[in-house]
């Protein structure tokens, strides 16, 4: 599963990756949680489009909210069966802006946190599911899931499932709602390669929400010594959160 995330390289580089035209300014998050608001990017008529969406996916037919469980994650082995994802699936594909997530493994009766980001150091293209939920007053919230696979390789000792790490090339087939049907996105629901990520222990501090500092993102034997988040040069980032 995948239940913490971070999103810690500048948004310039988030938007030139994506190619969205939007410009958001936000500051560095290094412990998002499940509930929070979260970027996300969809397509609409065809190009790649930002929004702000609630983390925990609420399918529409949901009459209330407090009656259905937080959903976080989707299993990929199951999107064409679950009444709840069936439509998203098909309709409503995205990808969670992220460049780095958090796993835990157990050891004895405690659970000790990984940070898992790419090799490359670059963005992670999360793929997940956003649907829109009304509810009976005529409010409306967008809402998001991030899809998950089995454990590639490098995450297996860890952990036996991971979120789906789409390559770059296939980021536009998945939001490509119309021109690629629920199928072949299943299809592209996979293990990332090996290589593509790496791995290492961080400190527990990351497994309280309210800690959101850079030192979440240290190796262990860094963790200890918090450092002041980078600002950009000319100004400080602002704030969608």
């Amino acid at each position: 599963m995948c239940g913490r995330f971070a999103i810690t390289l500048a948004p310039e580089v988030f938007r030139e990756h994506y190619g969205y035209p939007e410009q958001p300014n936000f500051p560095p998050r290094y412990n998002v949680a499940p509930t929070q608001p979260v970027p996300i990017v969809l397509a609409e008529n065809g190009a790649p489009r930002f929004r702000l969406v609630r983390w925990g996916f609420l399918p529409g037919w949901v009459k209330d909210p407090k009656d259905f469980p937080l959903v976080i994650n989707a299993r990929a082995e199951t999107l064409l069966e679950k009444p709840t994802f069936k439509a998203a699936i098909r309709r409503r594909r995205c990808v969670f802006v992220a460049d780095a997530f958090y796993e835990w493994r157990r050891e004895g009766n405690a659970k000790a946190p990984f940070a898992i980001r790419m090799a490359d150091g670059g963005p992670m293209p999360l793929a997940g599911l956003w649907e829109t939920y009304s509810d009976p007053d005529g409010g409306e919230i967008d809402t998001a899931a991030i899809v998950t696979t089995s454990a590639n390789g490098t995450l297996a000792a860890i952990h036996h499932r991971m979120p789906v790490i789409l390559p770059r090339e296939e980021i536009g087939a998945w939001l490509d709602c119309a021109g690629v049907d629920e199928r072949a996105a299943v299809a592209m629901a996979r293990p990332c390669a090996d290589e593509r990520i790496v791995l290492y222990p961080v400190s527990p501090r990351v497994n309280r929400v309210a800690n959101d500092g850079p030192e979440n993102l240290a190796p262990l034997a860094q963790a200890p010594r918090p450092a002041a988040p980078p600002r950009p040069a000319g100004g400080e980032q602002g704030s969608l959160f």
